[in-house]
């Protein structure tokens, strides 16, 4: 099994390789790839949404084609400022968390998590809807199968490590912007001589519409092609996501990448549009506007296979952004309390597995719901995009209000974030009235209730903790630590030992201790106290991050040693650094095991009046896992129960 699961997702990393950090971050250029590829991919969508709702008003695509890229710079630079105050990344959660408070958090997390499925399953659906466009359309049937197995792939690519899974991806990403400057170049060459009739003409029906349905119809038709078009906006805000991922000096790194992603899909997206009115492009059965567009250039099927297998793949790297930054969204929450602690731990690959695992499973599901509709999946999408938007610029506009007195720069920044809000809103205003009865309800319905979920969660968190703080009242008939005290001292290998594994200073590692003397009374002469500093992403910042937990763990095992000590009970401490706290308790007591003949090993683990099917996915199960663990090498573990009242 751990061959199986070595030759998937590579062997361990070394946590304390020096140079681990700068291995697994990402250059400004690979962050384009990884992370902006979502926004750029949505060219394959976002456009073909819009021009298809101008029901017959195409002259309109050039309007169009400015909005879109301007929206997309606004959006794009109102970001680049919250990478600015927000270093550490998180994006919409933590901005709304800091700026606006936890409960505008909590929705802004969820809707980035229900974002994150839709971002993995709308690329899937949309690049398999690309190269299905020049098969026989009788294969149509196996599109949704080969979208799951296409999830499935990345699930286990994203296993491995993040940045494993964007170098793979590089040359993908290069063959899609080659091929559509290509594209692009071959279009205004091929056309450039009938640029002023074509000009003329689109003046003419601009005219003739304005004079036919009058402003405000003409604005009506606008609008809903450009809130249909929202899918074009969708991955901006991935950049600010994973700015944690990045090289150092971060800052720089994410700005630069953002100008790299905005620059580029401004460009494509808006070319795009130009390029289907140019062409005369209209629907066909079985194929996406792009296809129909490729097709008319006459340079050949080559070209057209070329063209939409390159937006296929790149699609398929825009999924990955559901992988990198769905499961960050996740942990960040469970730092928080509103999700299980589990999601915020890490693999031996340094991957947040358990994040990944689930937001490809919900990718799934969520594909076959939806039958792979491109339509719906991006209605859903965008409702949740434009709700986490829409959030951010209201925390930023409220930030530059009430901050313009320690920031001399608020003038300009506060009207782009007005701007950039008064665009989302009017977005996610228009999207949800207009195809509320065609999936916007079901997004509301999710989202609602994952919020639900979440705040049930933290509220059992909180009683858990309120009366476990019960115990910290035994600290106050506990004698004095004597500061004299040496934290580690020589002990007898051939005396009774006990070995406590403990997690910080605090009552619960306490009862437990004073737990054993009563138990056993007289019976045990000396003591060892082990710990697990755990990284997780709450934790895993970098190098001098890691020998910062380092030194607290020592520090709080030297709390217990002292505690011990003037017990009148001869102490020692052991710890190990890792990701996974089972697996690094095994190895620390299998070495004791040898060192001290005669030792039991004790863990402290919760045990709930009313036992509920949910508390093992809420609360640790460490304790037992490692007991399963020893008793299976023939070594002795007691687990102390610490009650707790339902």
């Amino acid at each position: 099994m751990e061959r199986i699961k070595e030759l998937l997702i590579g062997k361990p990393r070394d946590i304390h390789d020096p140079k681990l950090f700068h291995k697994i971050s990402l250059i400004a250029f690979l962050a384009w790839v990884g992370l902006g590829a979502d926004g750029l991919s949505s060219s394959a969508y976002g456009p073909d949404e819009a021009f298809r709702s101008l029901t017959g008003h195409t002259e309109l695509a050039v309007i169009l084609a400015v909005a879109t890229a301007l929206t997309v710079f606004i959006i794009s630079y109102a970001y680049s400022r919250i990478i600015e105050h927000f270093p550490s990344g998180g994006g919409g959660y933590v901005v709304a968390t800091k700026l606006l408070g936890a409960p505008f958090g909590v929705v802004s997390g969820s809707a980035l998590l229900v974002d994150y499925i839709l971002t993995i399953t709308v690329s899937i659906a949309s690049g398999a809807a690309q190269i299905f466009s020049f098969l026989p359309y009788s294969w149509q049937k196996w599109m949704v199968p080969v979208e799951a197995t296409a999830i499935i792939l990345l699930v286990i690519l994203n296993l491995r490590g993040i940045k494993e899974s964007i170098e793979f991806m590089v040359p993908i990403f290069l063959t899609f912007v080659a091929a559509h400057l290509i594209l692009f170049g071959g279009a205004i060459i091929q056309h450039f001589h009938e640029a002023p009739a074509i000009a003329s003409q689109v003046g003419q029906n601009l005219h003739t519409s304005y004079s036919s349905l009058g402003f405000w119809a003409m604005f009506v038709i606008l609008a809903r092609a450009y809130s249909r078009g929202a899918g074009t906006y969708t991955g901006i805000e991935a950049v600010s996501n994973g700015i944690q991922i990045m090289r150092e000096p971060r800052i720089p790194t994410g700005k630069r990448t953002m100008a790299y992603m905005a620059t580029s899909l401004a460009i494509t997206a808006g070319s795009i549009l130009m390029i289907y009115l140019l062409l005369g492009v209209s629907e066909q059965p079985g194929k996406t506007l792009n296809a129909v567009m490729v097709e008319k250039l006459n340079f050949g099927p080559w070209f057209v296979v070329l063209v939409l297998a390159s937006e296929a793949a790149l699609l398929f790297v825009a999924a990955q952004t559901g992988f990198i930054d769905g499961p960050r969204v996740m942990a960040n929450m469970a730092n928080d309390r509103w999700l299980p602690h589990r999601f915020a731990s890490l693999s031996d690959r340094l991957t947040m597995h358990y994040g990944i695992m689930l937001i490809g499973a919900a990718s799934i599901a969520t594909l076959f719901y939806t039958g792979g509709n491109i339509d719906a999946l991006v209605t859903m999408y965008s409702i949740n995009v434009f709700l986490t938007f829409s959030l951010t610029e209201i925390g930023m506009v409220k930030f530059w209000i009430t901050e313009r007195k320690t920031h001399p720069e608020w003038k300009k920044s506060l009207p782009v974030h007005l701007t950039g809000l008064v665009l989302c809103l009017s977005i996610l205003t228009i999207v949800v009235i207009e195809k509320f009865r065609e999936g916007a309800w079901m997004t509301v319905v999710v989202t609602s209730a994952l919020i639900l979920l979440c705040v049930i969660i933290r509220r059992h968190y909180r009683l858990v903790n309120k009366k476990l703080r019960s115990l910290s009242d035994i600290l106050e008939g506990l004698p004095a630590e004597d500061s004299a005290v040496q934290p580690a001292m020589k002990l007898d290998s051939r005396r009774p030992t006990a070995i406590l594994l403990v997690e910080s200073y605090n009552g619960l590692g306490i009862h437990s201790l004073l737990n054993i003397v009563k138990q056993f009374p007289g019976y045990f002469k000396q003591m060892v106290f082990v710990s697990v500093a755990v990284l997780d992403t709450g934790n895993f910042k970098g190098a001098d991050e890691v020998e910062r937990l380092e030194e607290n763990t020592k520090h709080e095992l030297e709390h217990y040693v002292k505690l011990a000590t003037n017990l009148g009970i001869p102490a020692t401490a052991r710890m190990s650094v890792g990701t996974e706290a089972v697996e690094e308790a095994e190895k620390i007591c299998m070495e004791l095991s040898r060192e001290f003949k005669q030792s039991v090993f004790f863990a402290a683990k919760l045990v709930f009046q009313k036992q509920k099917w949910y508390q093992r996915i809420l609360h640790s199960e460490t304790a037992y896992a490692i007991q399963n663990r020893l008793q299976f090498q023939g070594l002795s573990m007691v687990v102390l129960p610490v009650r707790v009242w339902n």
